[in-house]
């Protein structure tokens, strides 16, 4: 009988293992260090606020695993032999397998300033750092955020849910401008900004100073600026957890390298999630992807490969959702910082600034290239659907009520965004 080792039980390796036992009778092993059973990771906010217990994170029984014969190993994997095939796990154990699979996701980044070692410095992508900030955070009164991300936002809103005060370094204009565009940002911005989080603007991070005890006490800015905290959360970014693949034959640059069958360049070995790096270009998406769908649709992908269904890994249009504090967010296709010199935009924003939609075209053939919402729900199958198609940017506003996910009684702004929608496109076809 065949045997699949994946080494890492988030969304990407448990799809695959799912996956792969729908379709075969094959023997399957799944090795993490990080949680004995699989959870949901978007899901740790959660747990620290209060509003969800560990146990509420995990989507199956304890039960289900052996039941669908997906053997579970607690260990942590330390090395690949690819000629003998095997993964050697730190228990002193060897597992031999057929088909390996890589899935073994992403690690904070720190940015390299001096301090950065010190008790209360952390970053937050796994349970075990989620236990980590519960220590460090107990009766504590201050924190710095450092990086203008989705990360930095969620540990901003757990923080501040214990009513512990917040201070968020951002080298940017505004939060997430680096991916954003800046109305959009500002936006952003001002919303959390109204929460009582102390934001400081185009400000980096330059040291971390400790206590006698090692224990962070302050940090100090680019500017010079020294700011008192027991707690400094690192959200600059992840990278791909490949460490312990430096010294194979599998080859790795910034991910693992694959091909659009998810294969690396040692055959029966594949990488799935966090950890890849494509190798080959899909429009308007990058090499890296470190989102929870685009895992779930690899370990799919890499499921009906193995099972003898050998099948691309196409994603289509990209998009997104997150949430800045209580305001909801949704992407679709491409809306980068800055328009290009073949795009023009629109930008509409609700007086309350809690809602906003800003959409992209492209200015000759006013194909619709992509759209942020928020504050207002979004049909994903619309706006995929009329990316695939490259529907028209005229036909695609005067749809929108199509695509509003809203709940029932909730009011809509359809009308007010088409009036200032075709206000400014009379603009544009008069301009010179």
């Amino acid at each position: 009988m065949k045997h699949v080792v994946i080494v890492g039980n988030g969304i990407a390796g448990i799809t695959a293992a799912r996956h792969i036992r729908k379709r075969s009778d094959y023997a399957i092993t799944v090795i993490s260090s990080e949680t004995e059973y699989f959870y949901a990771r978007t899901a740790l906010m959660y747990i620290y606020m209060g509003h969800m217990t560990f146990a509420h994170t995990k989507p199956y029984e304890d039960k289900f695993w052996k039941k669908n014969r997906i053997d579970l190993v607690f260990d942590h994997a330390d090395r690949v032999d690819t000629n003998n095939r095997t993964v050697a796990l730190r228990s002193g154990r060897r597992l031999s397998f057929d088909y390996l699979i890589i899935a073994s996701g992403s690690k904070s980044k720190f940015p390299g300033c001096p301090g950065q070692e010190l008790k209360g410095v952390q970053g937050l992508y796994s349970y075990h750092d989620l236990q980590h900030m519960e220590a460090n955070t107990r009766n504590i009164n201050h924190a710095v955020i450092v990086g203008g991300g989705l990360i930095g936002v969620e540990l901003a809103e757990m923080l501040h849910s214990r009513k512990i005060d917040v201070t968020f370094l951002v080298r940017e204009a505004a939060i997430w401008n680096n991916v954003l565009p800046l109305p959009d940002a500002q936006l952003v911005t001002r919303h959390i900004a109204s929460h009582g989080i102390d934001i400081r603007l185009e400000e980096e991070l330059a040291e971390i100073k400790g206590d006698d005890n090692g224990q962070v006490r302050s940090i100090v800015t680019s500017s010079g600026a020294e700011i008192p905290c027991q707690f400094t959360g690192m959200a600059i970014g992840v990278t791909p957890n490949i460490d312990w693949l430096e010294h194979t034959d599998i080859a790795v640059r910034q991910g693992v390298q694959v091909n659009r069958y998810l294969e690396t360049n040692i055959p029966g070995i594949y990488a799935i999630g966090d950890c890849v790096e494509r190798t080959y270009s899909l429009p308007g998406r990058k090499a890296i992807e470190q989102v929870w769908y685009t895992a779930r649709m690899m370990g799919e992908v890499v499921a009906q490969t193995i099972c003898g269904e050998r099948t691309p890994y196409e994603p289509g249009p990209w998009f997104n959702s997150a949430k800045f504090f209580d305001i909801e967010f949704q992407t679709y296709g491409e809306v980068s910082p800055q328009c290009t010199d073949d795009e023009q935009d629109f930008y509409w924003e609700d007086p309350s600034g809690r809602k906003a939609i800003h959409v992209v075209w492209n200015k000759v053939s006013r194909v619709f290239k992509g759209i942020n919402a928020f504050g207002i729900r979004m049909r994903h199958e619309c706006f995929d659907r009329w990316l695939r198609e490259g529907r028209l940017i005229d036909e695609v506003m005067a749809r929108l009520p199509d695509a509003n996910f809203d709940p029932e009684f909730s009011r809509t702004h359809d009308n007010e965004i088409h009036a200032a929608y075709k206000g400014t496109s009379e603009k544009l076809a008069a301009k010179p």
